[in-house]
């Protein structure tokens, strides 16, 4: 069922834990299966210097964080920022179609906490927009609010946002780089 990179990194992961003083966090959850995904960011010079990630969930789910942690150490924002799902299942080897989600999860969280950063450092997306998160531009269908609302208006548009999902193509933040810097 899972490839033996996908057990390598559920049994042994990298990079767990939260960074004390991170630059940018980013949080993501699925109500549905219930998994939930913390990753923490550290900048220097324009390049993700340090990535920890905490999950409470499946094996896949703690494979892709931990894939998607070693996939950004050392890129540049703008590297990291193409980081997609797709791209964290290729790099394990394949998930199975009901896991994809964890992928998505991996991937979103990473771009949180890019978005915090970013945020946190007054800077923008070209074109305008802040990344992947921001309120106003993209609503992601999994976050950790939507976890612990599940049930009561989990899954419902919030007023005068668009139903986008972070980290899709259809999100405008993926393609574009950051400016100021």
């Amino acid at each position: 069922m899972y490839t033996d990179k996908v057990m390598d990194h559920f049994t042994n992961p990298r990079n767990v834990g939260e960074i004390a003083d991170a630059d940018g966090a980013g949080t993501v959850g699925n109500p549905v299966c219930g998994d939930i995904m913390k990753i923490t960011i550290k900048v220097e010079d324009n390049r993700i210097a340090d990535v920890k990630f905490k999950t409470f969930g499946c094996g896949a789910a703690i494979a892709t964080s931990s894939m998607v942690t070693e996939m950004v150490k050392g890129k540049t924002i703008p590297e990291a920022l193409e980081i997609s799902n797709k791209a964290v299942a290729e790099a394990l080897g394949g998930l199975p179609a009901q896991k994809m989600h964890c992928s998505n999860l991996a991937a979103d969280a990473l771009h949180a906490a890019i978005n915090d950063y970013l945020s946190k450092n007054g800077k923008k997306m070209s074109g305008g927009p802040l990344p992947c998160c921001d309120p106003d531009i993209c609503r992601p269908q999994n976050t950790a609010a939507d976890a612990g609302a599940a049930g009561s208006n989990a899954g419902r548009r919030r007023r005068n946002r668009p139903a986008r999902t972070c980290a899709s193509k259809d999100c405008p933040a993926g393609k574009a780089a950051p400016q100021g810097e």
